[in-house]
């Protein structure tokens, strides 16, 4: 049950055209930084990705806008990314918008077999056109439905040869609930360890829901955003 193999470039190799990547992370922590990078060295094309953010123009998924790989993307925060509005205002972009919490729990769904599920957020605005509303306890509900992957790139902290797998702090943002929301899921760790190195208590995601795990390279771990304060404020 050796999942283990040698890079991304390995890791992708069943890839194709038109296929939809679930991409975990919050903003540009804990994001899949080596398997974006094989997919722009691939050239795989006409991609639907899910993904919280957009990343920013020159690094995570804003290195596949700039190689126009991506045909749709569906996320919550899109505002970092200049090109990515670019890209959307000519038509060369597909976006869908959801609501943070939204978006989490299609892909929760997703994970455990609900196709659909009723919530507040969007009744009454532009995210509940065309959506089928019910009433719960005097309040109205937008019916969301599940949302799963073709493939699911993961970026974990620590990981064993079988799968297993701990994140870092924000990196568990979408990473968890994405691992168990596609048909092959591929992981990327900074650490490799050996089987039992990690407590079976302490581990996010089990092994059973990963096919292929690696230990990643030059991570950069950019700061999407930095601000400061002024000395004495």
């Amino acid at each position: 049950m050796d999942k283990r193999v040698a890079n991304a470039d390995v890791a992708i190799e069943q890839l194709r055209d038109g296929v939809t990547i679930l991409m975990g992370g919050f903003g540009l922590c804990g994001i899949p930084e080596n398997l974006i990078a094989a997919v722009r060295r691939k050239g795989t094309k006409h991609l639907t990705v899910v993904s919280n953010n957009a990343g920013v123009d020159d690094f995570g998924i804003g290195l596949l806008l700039q190689t126009r790989q991506v045909k749709k993307m569906i996320s919550t925060y899109v505002g970092e990314n200049k090109l990515f509005e670019q890209l959307v205002l000519k038509g060369e972009l597909e976006v869908e918008l959801n609501p943070q919490g939204t978006l989490a729990e299609r892909l929760r769904a997703g994970g455990a077999g609900i196709p659909a599920f009723f919530t507040p957020t969007g009744y009454g605005t532009m995210v509940g056109e065309g959506k089928e509303v019910r009433e719960f306890n005097g309040r109205s509900c937008v019916m969301e439905r599940a949302l799963r992957g073709d493939f699911a790139f993961i970026k974990a902290w620590k990981g064993d040869r079988w799968g297993n797998l701990i994140y870092r702090k924000t990196a568990r943002n979408f990473n968890p609930v994405m691992a168990t929301a596609a048909d092959h899921v591929i992981a990327e760790v900074e650490e490799l360890v050996e089987l039992g190195a990690l407590d079976p208590a302490l581990v996010h995601t089990p092994g059973i829901f990963v096919n292929a795990i690696f230990q990643g390279t030059n991570y950069e771990k950019r700061v999407e955003k930095r601000t400061v304060r002024k000395r004495g404020a």
